[in-house]
């Protein structure tokens, strides 16, 4: 990972999509900082079209989209993206399943509820759990005392054993049936709103992240960026960003907007 103060000039002008993954990357300790929403709100107003990617919730989501300065959103690492046009007032809601599918899926999820905290002493289910559509998302520090990392494998290893596709973030282990992750998604979303193959805009796409479920949009884009806690995962995560940030968290994020808009 090269210093983020190292980011070519030539590089930076670039630069038209801002991805960000949001939990400790834009927020700080669970915390939306003014100066990290001024960081969003300053790129959107100067052309970027900033899209968080996350493994947040589609209730979440659907605030996000509306009410923040960002042009889009991919949520539960994949499983959807929304898009809401201001002056239209229109919402565009595209899932990877149909509803069909979605609702066989909850009844496994469902039985993966019950089953993992037994299975795991001091995993919770995320506070946000009941404004999902696809996934199943275990607390492993965010509102319960944090687990050790044989704790967090195991909850990885019980998805697993079910079918299910599973991720780490810095909070949760996100688990889901279906063949989907935050960059499949994000390519459905650039194919379909922006009229672009991904791969033919890679130069023009930044994406920062913090964690191991960051780790397919490390892998994929070349200007990836790490907030300084990244550094935390060095362990764990299979591809590194390119870049990482002095700052951690959600001071890393707007030290990445500064730059972008300097």
């Amino acid at each position: 990972m090269k210093p983020l103060c190292d980011f070519p000039q030539a590089a930076k002008n670039q630069i038209r999509y801002v991805l960000t993954d949001i939990d400790d990357t834009v927020t700080t300790d669970g915390l939306l900082s003014a100066e990290s929403y001024v960081a969003l709100e300053n790129l959107s107003k100067a052309g970027f079209k900033v899209i968080p990617i996350t493994g947040r919730p589609a209730g979440w989501c659907d605030h996000f989209a509306r009410m923040w300065p960002v042009d889009a959103i991919v949520g539960e690492n994949g499983a959807f993206y929304f898009r809401y046009e201001h002056h239209a007032k229109k919402m565009t809601c595209r899932f990877w399943k149909e509803a069909e599918e979605r609702a066989e899926d909850r009844k496994r999820i469902n039985q993966l509820r019950q089953s993992i905290p037994l299975e795991v002493p001091g995993a919770g289910i995320a506070s946000d759990q009941d404004y999902r559509v696809a996934d199943l998302a275990v607390d492993f520090c965010e509102d319960v005392i944090p687990l050790g990392q044989e704790s967090i494998d195991r909850i990885v290893s019980l998805f697993e054993e079910a079918g299910a596709k599973a991720k780490v973030s810095s909070i949760h282990v996100n688990g889901w049936f279906g063949d989907y992750d935050k960059l499949s998604m994000t390519e459905v979303l650039f194919r379909e709103a922006y009229s672009q193959e991904l791969d033919q805009v890679l130069d023009q796409v930044v994406f920062s992240g913090d964690s191991p479920n960051d780790a397919p949009m490390f892998a994929r884009f070349p200007h990836s960026v790490g907030v300084a806690n990244v550094k935390d995962f060095a362990d764990r995560i299979p591809h590194e960003p390119t870049w990482v940030t002095k700052e951690r968290s959600g001071k890393g994020f707007v030290e990445l907007a500064s730059m972008l808009l300097s």
